[in-house]
């Protein structure tokens, strides 16, 4: 059950990721508001983070191609 929570918390932040990402793309990196100016998160690190949950996720989903599947090497004599 701990998995099912530690998945989420990854696609959760993944959703949220993402939309960081789409404000830069849409918004640009900074808005100036008045007086003061908001920069928004690095693009490059956002998708940096993104690659990585995206990953994390990649690797937690159990691959139907070929379960239970080992592989041995012997020494030919």
């Amino acid at each position: 059950m701990a998995n099912d929570n530690s998945e989420y918390t990854v696609a959760r932040r993944l959703l949220e990721v993402n939309k960081a990402i789409e404000a830069v793309l849409l918004g640009g990196q900074a808005v100036k508001i008045g007086s003061r100016t908001v920069t928004r998160a690095d693009l490059k690190q956002l998708r940096a983070m993104r690659d990585e949950l995206e990953a994390q996720i990649a690797a937690a989903t159990p691959s139907p191609l070929m379960p239970d599947t080992y592989v041995a090497f012997f020494d030919g004599r």
